[in-house]
């Protein structure tokens, strides 16, 4: 793992980059939606600096040694503004993560990890009992990650995005 990952919040220049990181690494996952079957799915992904306007949200990128934007996620400290499916935005005392994406060549230096981990630091931060995320089948790497790092299915929380099955993953925050 690559301890030297600068992980910051989103800068405005770089809104767009995050965007076409994201839809590239979304688009390439085997199983996954394209963009013509879920076209809305990846506008969001594309205008993915956003969510900087919502209550509570954070866009936190990895910066690379080299200073290269290498990968991203979303934290919403207010679940009403996570925006997914199912009863997620119900959930109280609890923190929410969205949309991580690292760039292929910058898998192993531990960006999803770091991004990931900065959210709960937020989260605890903040007081909340949990945190909660989605994922599917066709996100296998971050399924693992999230499993190793303490998240637990949480059925309560699946939904169907159109045809795909949603997952729901919540992580008990020690009090």
């Amino acid at each position: 793992m690559n301890t030297t990952l600068d992980i910051r919040e989103i800068r405005k220049e770089e809104f767009e980059a995050l965007g076409r990181l994201l839809v590239g690494v979304y688009s390439s996952l085997e199983g996954f939606p394209t963009p013509d079957e879920q076209p809305g799915y990846y506008r969001m992904l594309a205008n993915i600096g956003s969510f900087t306007a919502k209550k509570d949200a954070k866009v936190l990128v990895a910066i690379s040694p080299a200073g290269e934007l290498v990968g991203g996620i979303v934290y919403f400290g207010d679940m009403a503004e996570y925006g997914s499916g199912g009863t997620a935005t119900t959930v109280k005392n609890a923190s929410g993560i969205r949309l991580l994406g690292v760039s292929p060549k910058a898998r192993k230096m531990g960006a999803g990890k770091a991004l990931t981990n900065a959210c709960i630091q937020l989260a605890s931060a903040k007081g909340h009992s949990q945190v909660v995320l989605h994922t599917t089948q066709a996100m296998q790497v971050a399924w693992g990650l999230y499993e190793r790092l303490g998240f637990e299915r949480s059925k309560d929380l699946d939904f169907m995005q159109e045809r795909l099955p949603v997952f729901g993953f919540r992580l008990q925050l020690v009090k």
